[in-house]
């Protein structure tokens, strides 16, 4: 393969990349709003990780409270 043909074939894979990425965009902008911008959908998960680690430990608490068999279980001994 010749100079020529490797550029000739580069161009129009570049050709097709280029009108591929044109397409995507149109079909972004056609299909609604821009989605958030990646630092806000971060800060609202991170919030939404906190709030279910506070869930979580406030179930933990009440399983701790309501199970007073739990430590002798878990000791390997058994209380009737």
């Amino acid at each position: 393969m010749t100079p020529e043909e490797r550029y000739a074939r580069i161009d129009a894979r570049l050709d097709a990349i280029a009108m591929h990425l044109k397409l995507a965009a149109s079909m972004a902008q056609a299909s609604g709003p821009r989605l958030e911008p990646v630092d806000k959908r971060i800060d609202k998960l991170l919030a939404t990780a906190e709030k279910d680690g506070e869930y979580i430990r406030a179930l933990a608490r009440i399983a701790e409270s309501r199970d007073p068999r739990r430590g002798g279980l878990e000791g390997g001994e058994r209380k009737n």
